[in-house]
């Protein structure tokens, strides 16, 4: 099995390689971000890794595409939580979490407002929770946006300056390492919606 998934995990890896030649990878990218922000279940961190590791010369370029792609599907999300609650935005945090986490995201948004915009958007938590909540609860937009930021951005500036800096070390430790690195991956997913229901 771990033979098969090797070789599964290898041809996944060049595939990635290969796409982020494709010349329309940047629009890609953006639109990946974008959704993620909104209901995307996947994080697209190691996507962004892969493309700065491929061309290290737009790593700043790459992450700043991320953050921006990133803010503006957040802001979307925020506007599906106050004006779409009932059709989309209700359907949409279903998918990743349970009334009752939703109602205590609520409750911590009231609590900390922009210190739970922060977490959300730099950590490993799903920042498309706190994206539809914040708008739910109709917090203030500007704050929100100033905070998605500054968090998507150092998170996305900081994953494309360490590929960056320590590409080459990065390269070899998937080629040796990948296998691992996808199941941790996978288990890291599965762990989170599990948390979050």
């Amino acid at each position: 099995m771990y033979i098969a998934l090797n070789k599964y995990t290898k041809k996944l890896y060049s595939w990635l390689i290969h796409l982020c030649d494709h010349q329309h990878f940047d629009i890609l990218l953006a639109i990946l971000f974008f959704c993620e922000a909104i209901f995307f279940p996947i994080p697209i961190d190691p996507l962004l890794v892969l493309a700065c590791l491929k061309n290290k010369t737009r790593f700043l370029y790459y992450g700043m595409l991320a953050t921006v792609s990133s803010v503006l599907g957040g802001i979307t999300a925020y506007f599906i939580g106050v004006y779409l609650w009932d059709t989309i935005g209700i359907r949409l945090i279903s998918l990743i979490s349970t009334p009752k986490n939703f109602d205590l995201a609520c409750h911590k948004l009231e609590i900390y407002e922009s210190w739970a915009v922060l977490i959300a958007g730099f950590t490993p938590f799903p920042y498309k929770a706190i994206t539809l909540t914040t708008g739910f609860c109709r917090a203030p937009l500007g704050p929100f946006i100033i905070f998605s930021l500054i968090s998507r951005g150092a998170r996305f500036m900081l994953i494309a300056a360490f590929a960056k800096r320590y590409g080459t070390k990065v390269q070899q430790y998937i080629d040796h390492y990948g296998t691992y690195l996808l199941i941790l991956f996978t288990l890291i997913f599965i762990i989170s919606c599990f948390l979050l229901r």
